[in-house]
């Protein structure tokens, strides 16, 4: 037996009472007894002259209506006997987003070009578009640096300003250099006045600090005492990497040049702050971190459901009066038997 409307058509109608449909048996079981024991009818020596009736009167026809009445009636009980409700989804949605700030590197030697076919300032900036787009339940913040840190967006629910903001960066936009405890520290005065119960820093570079106010590991510090957490990743291949150089007629060539990574500072500051350190060699490597970030920190999301019901019940009941009532004035008033 069918629960639900929804079982059949897909509709929003539900029964509250769905045996009360097995009263529908009744049907074929009342016109087999008519066929069984017919009605009684008027007797006649001679039939010839009916023969030439070709229409029915409509009295006729009214009194053959009656069983077809009272079957309509037996289905609308039916349905009023089973308690159609009309239903409504409803859903209320709590987030406890987290508030993440990405703090990028945009140093010159974000120039080299061992994420082909991009360099990687424009692989970070893909990657991070796409890690942005996927949060959708949080506040993001933008931080870029290089000798000194600018705080580009600040934490925001509108996505569609920080990847915009994010496909305005580009290298060249603050002197040369690397100031990773300026930008953590920057990124930390974003997320200081957070409400949220999870902060979030996710740093990007491809070298060692080598310039900024305040030492990398103390400015970690800092961002642990107001309980924010920092993933770092390390943006670059292992060895030796191709840089673009101009050369005395502007013409560009590319060089290789070592890649000098500060890895142990970088995992000491993850380190102080409970987050976790990546190595990001290529640009699949570099989507892999993003996932794993976007795994570890989930938004909390409940979800309430509830249906609020209208009972339909009332049609179909008055309904079955009508139609019983119809059954009854034509076999006892419209067209009367004859004793």
């Amino acid at each position: 037996m069918f629960n639900s409307v929804k079982d059949i058509f897909g509709g929003s109608i539900d029964f509250a009472n769905p045996w009360g449909l097995l009263f529908l048996l009744l049907i074929p079981f009342g016109y087999w007894l008519i066929k069984k024991f017919p009605r009684a009818t008027m007797l006649y020596t001679v039939t010839r002259r009916f023969k030439k009736t070709k229409r029915k009167s409509f009295r006729v026809s009214l009194w053959q209506s009656v069983p077809h009445l009272w079957a309509l009636a037996i289905v609308l009980f039916s349905l009023a006997a089973a308690r159609p409700q009309s239903g409504q989804n409803i859903e209320k949605v709590y987030t406890q987003g987290i508030d993440i700030v990405i703090a990028l590197d945009i140093s010159s030697s974000m120039y080299a070009v061992d994420f082909k076919p991009k360099n990687r300032i424009q692989a970070a900036k893909i990657e991070a578009s796409k890690f942005i787009e996927g949060r959708e339940n949080d506040r993001i913040g933008l931080v870029i640096f290089a000798s000194k840190a600018f705080p580009q967006c600040p934490l925001t629910i509108d996505h569609n300003i920080v990847l915009n903001l994010l496909k305005q960066v580009e290298v060249g936009m603050i002197d040369d250099g690397t100031a990773i405890g300026d930008a953590i520290i920057t990124a930390g005065n974003r997320l200081r006045d957070s409400k949220a119960k999870s902060k979030v820093l996710i740093l990007l570079t491809d070298g060692r600090s080598n310039c900024g106010r305040i030492d990398p590991v103390t400015a970690a510090q800092a961002c642990a005492a107001i309980g924010a957490k920092i993933h770092t990743i390390a943006m670059g291949k292992l060895g030796k990497a191709l840089y673009p150089v101009k050369d005395s007629f502007g013409r560009t060539r590319y060089v290789p040049m070592d890649v000098e990574i500060d890895e142990e500072t970088l995992k000491e500051i993850a380190r102080e702050t409970g987050g976790e350190y990546f190595r990001a060699t290529d640009t699949k490597k570099l989507h892999k971190i993003y996932q794993e970030i976007d795994q570890m920190e989930k938004t909390k999301i409940e979800v309430k459901r509830y249906r609020r019901y209208k009972e339909l019940f009332q049609f179909p009941l008055l309904l079955g009066f009508l139609f019983s009532a119809m059954a009854l004035a034509i076999e006892y008033i419209i067209v009367r038997p004859i004793p």
